[in-house]
């Protein structure tokens, strides 16, 4: 074999993942997965440090072991020979981002601040700077700051803004000894090329980058100094599918590949697999499902979502707007779910079938009616992200009796989230922004009825992505792009992307049926939504229990 291939890298919430992917064609020639040894950091550092509420951080270290781990077995998965790779892409959770020194220097890799919570990467789930995100947004819609409508009005405590700014307000030690705030994204190409570069997807999303970053004085009203942290930002923004620069002789030494060859700019895991899944035309929204969910989509109108996570000019393909959405929970409220909620009984039916949780679950709950268990559900478990942006609401359940049964339960979890992305849809259509077509990419797509039950839900056909590798086989396209192998994204997509078009259609009569359940959720949406509602007072009262 001596055809010319590119490698795609993806790093997860849990693990990284390689793929090999021939250039012409886009076969998946050979993979591997690398488990982060810390995996989500949640309760304690690893030297024991104890963390506080709704913490999530990760480890660097981990991440510099996928390349060496991956990329060498997937070169030996696929039979492929290292001088026969072009070109290495990279995508990242976002916003997951760490403070650095000038050379790329974790902080948490110093031996004075290895102890210190602040010193380490913040993962995209760390949601323990809620209260900095209120005060940001408070304080742009007081001010009539111009770039807080292109985010839905609302920044979510998930972005650089708000985790900086806890940063600053509780370890200004560690802010100040930070030379760069970096998304994972960015950092993780530092490593490839030896030089810092940064991507506008992520600046742009996560960063509120439009055409300029926040200005001095809006940050100075935030907290006095915090305008520091622009030249913490400063750098030359690149565009997806722009060369990085070449492979370092570190880089090189890191993964086994040639020194010299094309790196791609870094990016984001949702939006990379817009490629992957041929979803780069206006009204495709791409919906990559997994532990969340990102709906990222282009356009050629520019409108103003209630709630979107961002609309950034070129940020998914170059010459369009590319919009981000996205729900703070799905695949992990399911796993919640399987976790607590599985009686003895149904543990000891699924070991006999030999099944799964899930699987036991969904069967029975396949066999239900639409609105036969009685019952509605948010999906705020872990905090709403589209269309409030507030992640201290929480989860609800009603309905439930004394012969509502673990079957019942799951569904509604399920059409919560499917309730959830539809609320989404209206938003956007309401915005004058249409969508036209559901592309679903992640690990939840293993799941066939959960995937009927959103087209049923949402009224709309959904395609699918057809390959298990969404954002590695992206971020392949995009090396492929970086080392010159095709002109442009779209050229690539359509070359080396992989779509089964209209793999579920919606069924009228349940697509009508679940319309009167939609009306309450949307009612409960409402209701529970509010800063002022119930969920913030409960929580209050948790948080002062604790």
């Amino acid at each position: 074999m001596n055809e010319r291939v590119v490698i795609g890298v993806d790093y997860g919430t849990l693990s990284g993942r390689a793929v090999v992917v021939s250039v012409e064609t886009g076969a998946e020639l050979g993979t591997a997965v690398f488990d982060y040894p810390h995996g989500v950091v949640e309760q304690r550092l690893p030297s024991g440090v104890p963390l506080g509420d709704s913490w999530a951080l990760q480890v660097p270290e981990d991440w510099r072991r996928v390349l060496r781990e991956t990329v060498p077995a997937a070169l030996r998965d696929a039979g492929v020979r290292p001088d026969q790779v072009i070109g290495i892409g990279t995508d990242f959770t976002a916003c997951t981002v760490l403070p650095a020194l000038a050379d790329g220097t974790p902080l948490c890799e110093l031996d004075d601040l290895a102890d210190r919570p602040h010193a380490y990467p913040k993962l995209w789930k760390h949601h323990a700077a809620q209260g900095q995100a209120d005060r940001v947004n408070a304080l742009a819609a007081e001010r009539g700051e111009p770039w807080l409508a292109r985010y839905g009005g609302k920044i979510s405590s998930e972005w650089q803004f708000a985790k900086a700014l806890q940063v600053f307000e509780e370890d200004p030690d560690a802010f100040a000894r930070a030379d760069r705030w970096i998304e994972a994204a960015d950092w993780i190409i530092w490593q490839l090329t030896g030089h810092e570069s940064r991507n506008l997807c992520a600046a742009g999303y996560k960063g509120v980058y439009q055409d300029g970053y926040p200005s001095a004085e809006y940050l100075d009203a935030l907290a006095p100094g915090f305008s520091a942290l622009l030249g913490k930002l400063d750098h030359p923004l690149s565009r997806a599918g722009e060369r990085a620069g070449g492979l370092s002789a570190e880089g090189a030494a890191l993964t086994g590949l040639p020194e010299g060859i094309a790196v791609a700019i870094g990016n984001v895991d949702a939006h990379v697999t817009a490629a992957a899944a041929r979803a780069v035309d206006p009204g495709q929204m791409l919906m990559v499902m997994g532990t969340s969910t990102c709906h990222v989509m282009n356009s050629a109108v520019l409108g103003e979502v209630p709630g979107m996570c961002g609309v950034v000019r070129d940020g998914i393909v170059p010459g369009l707007w590319g919009y981000e959405a996205g729900q703070s929970g799905v695949g992990d409220i399911f796993a919640w779910y399987l976790s607590c909620g599985l009686p003895p009984g149904y543990v000891e039916e699924a070991r006999e079938r030999g099944l799964s949780g899930h699987e036991l679950l969904t069967e029975k709950a396949a066999a239900q009616a639409v609105g036969a268990h009685g019952l509605v559900a948010l999906d705020w478990h872990n905090g709403n992200r589209s269309i409030l942006v507030d992640h201290d609401l929480s989860g609800v359940l009603i309905g439930t009796t004394l012969a509502t049964r673990p079957e019942d339960v799951y569904r509604a979890l399920l059409e919560a989230t499917a309730f959830g992305t539809r609320t989404i849809i209206d938003a956007f259509e309401r915005a004058g922004v249409p969508v036209t077509e559901l592309v679903v990419a992640g690990g939840l797509l293993r799941s066939p009825f959960l995937m009927q039950l959103y087209a049923d839900i949402t009224c709309r056909p959904l395609s699918t992505l057809d390959s298990p590798q969404g954002p590695a086989l992206g971020s392949a396209i995009h090396a492929a792009v970086a080392a010159g192998a095709h002109p442009d994204l779209r050229t690539a997509s359509t070359a080396m992307g992989k779509i089964r078009r209209n793999a579920y259609l919606p069924d009228p009569a349940r697509a009508d049926a679940y319309d009167p359940l939609y009306a309450l959720y949307t009612e409960l949406h409402d209701h529970f939504g509010p800063p002022n509602g119930p969920l913030h007072r409960l929580r209050a009262i948790r948080n002062a229990a604790r």
